[in-house]
C-alpha cells in the first residue's frame, strides 16, 4: 500500500481535532487503499498532552492507519538521528531552527515533512488543531478526498478527475505538487476586533504586507480579499480546478504536497504568523501543478490570543509577519520572474536558486520596515486600550524586532542548504514506527 502522511501539528488541547483528522485518516484508508501514517507533533502542555493520548486510546481501530503520537522530546530524538546522519557543518544551529525555544508555525510543519519521510511517505496532508470539518447531509467533507485523487499524479492524467483545467498544456507532464483549498469562518489572522473598531485602520495595518511600491488601488485590493478565505458559504458539492494555482486561494490549514516539500523547507521564524506559506508561493511561481478545490475547513479561534499575554503575543506575530515581507516579497518577485527555470531537468526545484534569492533579500535596505513599525504603532494608538499597550511594546523592541526579522531570513538560507542532505537521511532512516 503507498504511504501518507496526515499531519496535526499541535501546541493546544484539541482532542475533538485528533478524533476528526483520525476519522479522515480511516477514510482515507477505507477509500484508497493507502497507508497512513496519522503524524501528531504535540507540543502541548503534559495535562494536554496525555489528554490527548486517552482520546488516541480511546478511539477504535482503523485499517490501514498508524498512529505515531510524539512529544518534542521524541521529536528532537528524531531530528538528532537524522542531523548526525546527514553530517551538516553546524549540527546544533540546524537542530535550533527545526526544533526552536519559541513558537515556529514553519519549523513545526518541516519537522512533519522530514519525519514523513522517515516514514516513507512521499505526500504529507497537513490539518490545523484551530479547525473542523464542514458538514454535508450530516457526514463530515474530508479534503483528502481531492488531495489523493491528484497529489503526486501527471497533471495531464488527473486532468480527468477534476470539474475543469486551465493549465497551459505546456505543463501537463508536470506532476502535481500541491492540492489545496481554504477556509470558512473567522479570518485566518485573528484581527476581525480591529475592522469591526475602525475599518480605516483595519486598511492601514493588513497593508502593510503589500510591497512598499504597490499603488493604493493595489493595496486595497489586497485588503479586500486577505485572510478571509472562501467567506462563509456552506459546502454543497465538489468543483476542482487544475491549474497554477493563486496562493490567495489556499491555506495551511487545508493543504497537502509532493515532492516540493523534499526540495526547499518553510522559513523557521520564530513567532511570525504566516512563516510556513512560502511553498504556496513557490509551487505557483515555478509553474507547477495543482489542484484547487472547495472542501473548505471551518476556520475557529481559542480564547488564549485575545486575552492579556496571549493577546500581546498575539499581536507581536503579527507585526513580525509585517516585517518579513519586506524580504519574502522580494523573493516572491524573484520566483515569479525566473518561473519556470526554477525547475531542474526533472521538473523539481532548483533550491539552490531559492537559496541565492533568500540570501540576497537579507542586504535590502530595512527603510520600508522602519515605516511598518511606524505604522503600526499609530494604528495600535489610534485603537487605544490594549493596542496602545502594543504599540509601547513595538515601539521598545523596534530594533530588536528589525534584527530578528533579517537573522530570520538568514537562518532560512542556511535550512534550505541543509535540507537536501537531511531528506536523503529521513528517507534513509526507514522506520515503520517513530521513536516515542
Amino acid at each position: 500500500m503507498q504511504p501518507i502522511c496526515l499531519t496535526l501539528p499541535t501546541n493546544r488541547a484539541c482532542a475533538p481535532t485528533i478524533a476528526a483528522v483520525h476519522a479522515e485518516a480511516a477514510y482515507a484508508a477505507q477509500h484508497f487503499g493507502v497507508q497512513v501514517h496519522l503524524l501528531i507533533l504535540d507540543s502541548a502542555e503534559a495535562p494536554d498532552f496525555a489528554e490527548h493520548t486517552r482520546a488516541l486510546r480511546e478511539l477504535p481501530a482503523a485499517p490501514g492507519v498508524s498512529v505515531h503520537h510524539l512529544d518534542e522530546a521524541a521529536q528532537r530524538d528524531v531530528l538528532q538521528q537524522v542531523i548526525q546522519r546527514a553530517a551538516l557543518p553546524k549540527p546544533d544551529l540546524v537542530l535550533e531552527l527545526m526544533l526552536p525555544a519559541g513558537l515556529s508555525y514553519g519549523a513545526c510543519t518541516n519537522r512533519a515533512f522530514l519525519l514523513a519521510g522517515a516514514l516513507g511517505c512521499g505526500s504529507v496532508h497537513r490539518r490545523d488543531s484551530d479547525s473542523r470539518y464542514q458538514l454535508l447531509h450530516g457526514a463530515p467533507v474530508f479534503p483528502i478526498q481531492h488531495e489523493l485523487a491528484s497529489l503526486g499524479r501527471r497533471a495531464v492524467d488527473a486532468a480527468d478527475g477534476v470539474t475543469r483545467s486551465e493549465l497551459d498544456l505546456r505543463h501537463g507532464h508536470k506532476t502535481v505538487a500541491m492540492v489545496g483549498s481554504s477556509f470558512v469562518g473567522e479570518l485566518s489572522v485573528d484581527i476581525g476586533e480591529v475592522q469591526r473598531l475602525d475599518p480605516d485602520v483595519y486598511f492601514d495595518i493588513v497593508s502593510l504586507w503589500a510591497p512598499g511600491d504597490w499603488t493604493p488601488q493595489q493595496k486595497q485590493d489586497l485588503v479586500d480579499e486577505s485572510f478571509r478565505g472562501a467567506g462563509n458559504e456552506p459546502f454543497t458539492g465538489d468543483e476542482t480546478i487544475l491549474g497554477l494555482v493563486d496562493p490567495m486561494r489556499v491555506d495551511m490549514c487545508n493543504i497537502s504536497f509532493h515532492g516540493v516539500h523534499e526540495d526547499v523547507p518553510l522559513p523557521p521564524a520564530t513567532d511570525t504568523i504566516g512563516s510556513d506559506y512560502f511553498l504556496i508561493h513557490l509551487v505557483q511561481k515555478a509553474t507547477l501543478p495543482g489542484v484547487l478545490h472547495n472542501r473548505n475547513i471551518v476556520n475557529f479561534y481559542t480564547g488564549e490570543r485575545r486575552t492579556g499575554p496571549g493577546f500581546t503575543a498575539y499581536q507581536l506575530r503579527l507585526v513580525k509577519f509585517f516585517l518579513s515581507m519586506l524580504y519574502l516579497n522580494a523573493v516572491y518577485a524573484d520566483m515569479a520572474e525566473a518561473g519556470a527555470s526554477l525547475l531542474d531537468a526533472r521538473h523539481r526545484v532548483r533550491a539552490d536558486a531559492i537559496a541565492a534569492s533568500v540570501r540576497a533579500s537579507t542586504w535590502l535596505d530595512r527603510g520600508e520596515n522602519v515605516h511598518r513599525l511606524e505604522s503600526l504603532a499609530r494604528s495600535y494608538r489610534t485603537l487605544g486600550g490594549r493596542y496602545a499597550e502594543c504599540a509601547d511594546l513595538v515601539a521598545a523592541r523596534s530594533g530588536r524586532l528589525l534584527d530578528e526579522a533579517r537573522q530570520d531570513m538568514e537562518d532560512f538560507a542556511v535550512l534550505i542548504e541543509a535540507w537536501a542532505p537531511m531528506v536523503a537521511a529521513s528517507k534513509a532512516m526507514s522506520f515503520q514506527q517513530l521513536p516515542r
